[in-house]
C-alpha cells in the first residue's frame, strides 16, 4: 500500500513528506563504560568492540548492517524494534524520542 502511495506521489511531484511511526525502542547513554551496557543481554553486546577513537578518546565500535559504526562518550546506544542496535549523537536522540513511562 505503501509503495502505491509513494508510486503515485513520485509521479505528481519529485519529492513527498512523511511522518515517522511512533516505535519505542531501549537506549543507554554511553558513558565511557563498558558496563553501562549491562542492561542488554551479553549475548547481544558481546560483538561490540570496546576501542579508542582517532582521536584516542574510548569508544565502542558496534557491527551494523551499514557496516560498523562508533558510540563515543556521550552517544545513545540503542536496540531497535528488530533486535538491531546502531549508535545516536545526543542531539538526534533528545530531537526524535522521548522517555517512555512503565
Amino acid at each position: 500500500m505503501l509503495n502505491q502511495n509513494v508510486s503515485t506521489l513520485k509521479k505528481q511531484s519529485n519529492m513527498a513528506r512523511f511522518r515517522k511511526k511512533p516505535v519505542v525502542i531501549d537506549a543507554v547513554q554511553y558513558d565511557g563504560n563498558f558496563r553501562c551496557l549491562d542492561c542488554f543481554s551479553i549475548s547481544e553486546v558481546s560483538h561490540f568492540i570496546v576501542s579508542k577513537d582517532s582521536d584516542g578518546n574510548q569508544c565502542i565500535k558496534i557491527p551494523t548492517l551499514e557496516g560498523e559504526m562508533i558510540a563515543s562518550i556521550g552517544d545513545y546506544i540503542i536496540r531497535g524494534v528488530q533486535g538491531e542496535y546502531y549508535p545516536c549523537k545526543p542531539d538526534i536522540f533528545e530531537m526524535t524520542y522521548e522517555i517512555v513511562e512503565n
